[in-house]
């Protein structure tokens, strides 16, 4: 499944001249999402939040490819010493937890993959190739607590709950934090 695949990586310069392939995958991962209406999910809230990700320095975007067809995606980016992530933020889980300092965390925002494709492991091929990569000693991650599908998964990959947070976008949900220690151990 996953070895018919090829992955791309692009900075924020690279992941700006994608913008289009970007809003086309997200439209199919998240369709239902964006019928629904939530403003949060809508597709102009998304690029709005995608547009100011790609100018945050060390942006990493990487796509999957199955031939030429583009069939997935993730991004994220180092938390710099002075970042607003932390920002509503309910309790801190230990004294410094917030702490940065452009190489302790890793900040992985987003993966989706289109809907036909779902369910042969392309989440975590993306995943993996994201985080194989990253320097930082963590990742964090924010998932709605109902999104039982992503939830779970992440939990497979080794992530942990540590707090819960509503980002500072407009119209967040209250989210739950995820931690991940990083260099990923082999087999995950």
């Amino acid at each position: 499944m996953t070895s018919d695949l090829s992955f791309r990586r692009f900075d924020a310069a690279g992941a700006r001249r994608h913008r289009e392939l970007v809003a086309d995958i997200h439209r199919d991962a998240y369709a239902d999402e964006i019928a629904t209406g939530d403003p949060f999910a809508s597709e102009e809230a998304f690029m709005e939040r995608f547009d100011a990700y790609t100018g945050r320095d060390g942006f990493d975007l990487v796509i999957a490819y199955a031939g030429d067809e583009a069939v997935g995606q993730t991004w994220g980016w180092a938390l710099p010493e002075n970042t607003a992530w932390w920002n509503g933020l309910e309790s801190e889980p230990e004294p410094g937890f917030t702490r940065e300092d452009g190489t302790r965390t890793f900040a992985l925002s987003e993966i989706m993959v289109r809907r036909a494709w779902t369910g042969r492991g392309i989440a975590h091929a993306l995943h993996d190739t994201l985080l194989r990569a990253r320097p930082e000693q963590r990742a964090t991650l924010l998932v709605r607590p109902d999104n039982t599908n992503a939830y779970n998964a992440y939990k497979r990959w080794g992530w942990r709950k540590v707090s819960r947070l509503r980002p500072g976008w407009p119209d967040a949900p209250l989210m739950d934090v995820l931690i991940l220690d990083l260099p990923l151990a082999p087999g995950l």
